[in-house]
């Protein structure tokens, strides 16, 4: 099965499009699609895939997607029983191609352009919820005020660049596949032992072949990446299981050395495991 790219079901006379994603309409795949998207977290939390950076995401972020950017968001059920998630799907020729080059839009411009990499919303984050989550119950042209409102907290709003210049391509065929395997078994099996050779088969390729391949469409080596994985976990555990030593934390996140752990995560996060524990 082709899983890149993703067709969103919109139909033809829909300008916008709104979803929202829980229990079994929930797509934990790897993929992309030619409409702009965002996102408000509902409920839950778990990993995100977004290009090539790899974070957690938790109920009220806000994310926007730009077209054609790979990303997934998986769900922890260890943590939530329920994570939901709605989005937003348009594009910026949704009322014609020179709808928001009007001067009266020139500031949405940045929102446009700083969609291509993908982005999380750090302000404004309440009202932007409040309005994409009844956005669908409102008459088309209420709508629309609606999204315009959207549009412009977010333009206005604080965000943190996700992805990077790299991965702005689009994924065809069996590449995309191949991409959404590797991020599938990485997520699924971070907490055991990966090895080079396990995910270059996943891959069909050498493990030497599978280094290059995956640098070259992530920006980052394999082992960075999963490391970027466990290191979310052991954040989650840290600041939602007091019951667990950070030494059972460590194993559970695919450490099997505590010392190892202690570095990679100061060297992530700035600061060690009991530290972050406390903060948290």
């Amino acid at each position: 099965m082709k899983v890149l790219p993703f067709k969103i079901p919109k139909p033809e006379n829909v300008t916008l499009y709104v979803e929202h994603y829980k229990d079994e309409t929930f797509y934990e795949k790897l993929h992309q699609h030619k409409e702009i998207q965002i996102s408000v977290v509902l409920h839950g939390e778990g990993t995100y895939i977004i290009g090539d950076c790899v974070g957690d995401f938790k109920k009220h972020d806000v994310f926007v997607l730009g077209e054609n950017l790979p990303h997934v968001f998986k769900r922890d059920a260890a943590f939530e029983k329920e994570t939901e998630i709605v989005s937003l799907f348009f594009s910026k020729n949704s009322y014609g191609e020179d709808f928001f080059n009007l001067p009266e839009f020139e500031h949405f411009q940045h929102f446009f352009n700083d969609s291509i990499l993908g982005y999380q919303v750090l302000s404004n984050k309440d009202k932007i919820t409040l309005l994409l989550s009844t956005l669908k119950k409102l008459p088309k042209y209420e709508q629309f005020i609606s999204f315009l409102e959207i549009l412009n907290l977010i333009t206005e709003a604080d965000k943190l660049k996700l992805s990077s210049l790299i991965n702005l391509k689009k994924y065809a065929g069996d590449e995309g596949k191949r991409m959404s395997d590797i991020f599938q078994y990485s997520m699924d099996n971070f907490h055991k032992e990966v090895s080079l050779e396990d995910v270059a088969n996943i891959a069909n390729m050498t493990p030497n072949a599978f280094c290059r391949y995956f640098k070259q469409r992530t920006n980052k080596t394999f082992v960075n990446f999963l490391i970027d994985i466990r290191i979310g976990n052991a954040c989650k555990l840290l600041a939602k299981k007091n019951d667990l030593s950070i030494t059972e934390i460590s194993y559970k996140s695919g450490f099997n050395n505590l010392a190892n752990f202690n570095r990679k995560f100061k060297a992530m996060k700035g600061i060690t495991p009991s530290e972050f524990r406390k903060k948290h």
